[in-house]
């Protein structure tokens, strides 16, 4: 599947490198082509402060309804 620049996106795994964990939720902010396909993150935290800030492939995700 396909994802676009600010879709809301939920974890498939774990991230501990990042502090994030499966399950959590951030925004797609900026979406790869090229080498390959891939999309950067932004998990925000209390008090709207970024958490983490990292790209992940379309296998690490999904979209959240």
């Amino acid at each position: 599947m396909k994802f676009e620049i600010f879709d809301v996106v939920r974890l498939l795994k774990d991230f501990d490198d990042e502090g994030v964990l499966t399950g959590e939720v951030a925004t797609i902010v900026e979406v790869y082509t090229l080498p390959r396909e891939g999309y950067e993150l932004e998990f925000v935290g209390e008090g709207g402060i970024t958490k983490a800030l990292f790209a992940v492939g379309p296998d690490d995700i999904e979209l959240c309804i």
